[in-house]
């Protein structure tokens, strides 16, 4: 069994800002996978499934970013698991829009969310590090993560959230590269669609500008020549 955390920050005025994008990743892999209801349990939200041949637990923490590590702590404590079997989904500053890593240990680089996480159960979990960008001054960072995404950002957040889904089940085996390359994947799959048909355009529409001549020639023939035209 594993558990899989998503972080964010609960009730519906946080639902689309960029700090809750570990709870949208959660949320994609429990519509795609055909989980459990969500219920109310450890200080936060869980769903049940399995992804290939494990059973694993997702897990959104209603304790708010900074006290996380309290939900997951008391859940992993109950099911008899060890930190090794956590893998936590969150937002990364330092990753661009859409990028993200697979990385195991380590510090928690000033994020909220990861400190109160090592403080209750140690470093040594899998993070799933998903890329917002950054703002260009520490100063900004607060106001940054806490606002929704742009529209500018729905494509690529759509892509990678598809691409979690598609790939949850090789991470849940232990392929790190394997998931990796799905994100990637449908990323690129998501851009090269979007360049093929552009927002606001479609086949039709495209097929048809590209039939209408760019000038029309205008005609200066006189009457008789039409005539005679008309029978060559």
């Amino acid at each position: 069994m594993q558990i899989f955390v998503g972080l964010g920050n609960p009730g519906d005025k946080y639902v689309r800002n960029r700090h809750n994008i570990g709870f949208m990743a959660l949320d994609s892999i429990s519509d795609a996978a055909g989980f459990s209801p969500w219920k109310t349990k450890f200080q936060g939200r869980m769903s049940e499934g399995r992804l290939g041949a494990e059973k694993v637990i997702l897990l959104k923490p209603d304790t708010f970013m900074n006290l996380s590590g309290q939900s997951v702590g008391e859940a992993m404590r109950f099911f008899k698991l060890a930190s090794q079997d956590i893998t936590v989904f969150h937002d990364e500053l330092d990753l661009a829009p859409g990028k993200s890593r697979a990385k195991t240990g380590g510090g928690h680089a000033g994020h909220n969310g990861l400190r109160s996480i090592h403080q209750h159960i140690g470093p040594d979990y899998r993070r799933i590090r998903l890329g917002i960008g950054h703002p260009g001054n520490k100063n900004l960072v607060s106001g940054y993560v806490l606002r929704d995404f742009a529209k500018v950002d729905q494509d690529w957040l759509e892509g990678m959230l598809e691409g979690i889904a598609q790939g949850a089940a090789l991470l849940a085996s232990g392929d790190n590269g394997g998931f990796m390359n799905k994100v990637a994947l449908r990323l690129s799959e998501k851009n090269a669609s979007q360049k093929i048909h552009p927002k606001g355009d479609n086949k039709m529409g495209a097929s048809k500008k590209r039939d209408t001549p760019a000038t029309v020639k205008e005609d200066d023939r006189t009457k008789l020549q039409k005539l005679l035209d008309r029978f060559k």
